[in-house]
């Protein structure tokens, strides 16, 4: 069977700023909370490879731009980091950073790769952590800033930009599960978290449409699929419904539709927990919806009503009203602990059809991390991952069938182009279609996914 896709498809990858670029002598980058957080606790990353050791794109770009050619973008997005761009307190523009930056977009555009720029991917400033990062309501004017510094510095060739990627994340690892900086669990910080979060990437919207510039803006979401353990057990559904509402319909209501879910403020409600709010912020939200939805896709949330009777902590959690479920016989990703759930991308895009306007979309991410990959090298020096191309086929038969049934969606961006660093993770699982050998100064390898990319993008379809 053949699976064309619709013309000008976004074909490409996915990575970040903190995750990609490293730290130089003279770049005159500031410290963000990862920066800090490796120069404090160093153990807790995985063989205590820091940020400061990531994939050199920062001195790589042009070559790594070849290979994006090579493995068949026609575009890529990346983050500017907004410690790079403002260093310090002071407001004062690290010129080095904007000339960096400049640099990428114009490598990017001269090889016919358009940029998809996002503004925040977790790499708060540690001077504006220090304040409080997002429980701060100074770090939403802060975030305005630096969107509009950045909307005019580039936005003249930058035409595709995002406020945030996965904004649920720095809310569930920073303020309930603890896997990021500064790793409280309060649940009720967490709510001001989101909601400093969902305001500022309203404002920097409103900023940016008074600019008057040519170009869209949107938001990147992690959508999970939350599904109930029995679909005809009224107890399995609410509990599936009050984690969709935490964990989807947070940020997707309130970036699509500009509203917050009514069933997840009635309950903020009654336990005391909605956020500090100032008059004319709901104004605000109602009125800068996005343009565009990326959706990252990886695994789907199974649920079932509560029966546990532990709790995670002494203070509320979204746990408290849920259980997850695990399915039986159930296909998984054993490296990273994920379950591997094709139809889950049908099922969000379908969602975003009938549920949300049939929203303009793409998805921003999907992608199987697999440890010790150098296992799979061949006599030839490649890497035989056919997993990873058998993940990405069976992920894009579902995107295939969600188009032809009507779904706006717009292309497809793998997670991720090289090998990157993950967080705490480090370069535990590897991501790329291209190989980094860390011990040969980052030295890059296309694998066999990156080739059968380049040939399934030139026929638009495979």
């Amino acid at each position: 069977m053949n699976y064309p896709f619709p013309e000008n498809f976004w074909w490409g990858s996915a990575a970040s700023g903190p995750q990609t670029e490293g730290i130089y002598q003279g770049d005159n980058k500031g410290q963000n909370i990862w920066d800090h957080w490796y120069e404090t606790e160093p153990e807790k990353f995985f063989n205590q490879v820091g940020p400061e050791k990531t994939s050199r794109f920062y001195k790589k770009y042009q070559e790594d731009i070849q290979l994006m050619k090579q493995t068949g973008h026609n575009s890529f997005r990346t983050s500017i980091q907004w410690s790079r761009l403002f260093p310090d307190e002071t407001g004062k523009l690290n010129q080095v950073g904007v000339d960096f930056y400049n640099a990428v977009i114009d490598e990017l555009l001269a090889n016919d790769i358009e940029p998809f720029i996002n503004l925040y991917h977790f790499d708060m400033p540690m001077w504006l952590q220090e304040k409080g990062g997002w429980l701060n309501r100074e770090t939403v004017e802060a975030y305005t800033l630096f969107a509009k510094t950045c909307f005019e510095l580039f936005g003249d060739r930058v035409k595709k930009w995002f406020t945030h990627n996965e904004p649920i994340v720095p809310v569930e690892g920073g303020y309930l599960y603890q896997f990021h900086y500064p790793n409280e669990v309060n649940m009720k910080h967490a709510v001001q978290v989101a909601y400093h979060e969902v305001l500022a990437s309203a404002k920097a919207i409103k900023k940016y449409r008074e600019m008057k510039l040519d170009g869209e803006i949107g938001i990147i979401l992690n959508l999970t699929p939350s599904y109930p353990r029995d679909e005809n057990n009224p107890e399995d559904v609410k509990a599936a419904s009050i984690a969709d509402a935490f964990f989807n319909r947070s940020f997707l209501d309130s970036a699509v539709k500009g509203e917050f879910p009514k069933d997840l403020v009635d309950l903020l409600r009654d336990i005391n927990h909605l956020p500090e709010t100032e008059s004319g912020d709901l104004t605000i939200i109602k009125k800068n919806t996005v343009d565009l939805l990326g959706v990252n896709y990886y695994q789907p949330r199974r649920i079932k009503a509560k029966e546990s009777s532990s709790k995670l902590a002494e203070d509320p959690m979204p746990d408290d009203y849920f259980d997850n479920y695990i399915m039986p016989g159930r296909k998984m990703n054993p490296y990273r602990g994920w379950e591997i759930y094709e139809k889950g991308i049908y099922d969000l895009l379908t969602n975003l059809r009938e549920n949300y306007g049939n929203i303009r979309c793409f998805i921003s991410e999907n992608g199987m991390g697999v440890e010790n990959e150098e296992r799979y090298i061949n006599e030839e020096g490649l890497i035989e991952d056919d997993y990873r191309i058998e993940f990405i086929k069976n992920h894009l038969v579902f995107v295939h069938q969600a188009i032809q049934e009507g779904s706006n969606v717009q292309g497809y961006h793998m997670w991720t182009c090289m090998d990157n660093w993950s967080w705490m993770n480090a370069y535990k699982n590897r991501y790329g279609f291209i190989a980094v050998d860390l011990a040969q100064e980052g030295k890059r390898t296309i694998k066999k996914s990156g080739h059968w990319f380049k040939e399934m993008t030139s026929q638009n379809g495979f």
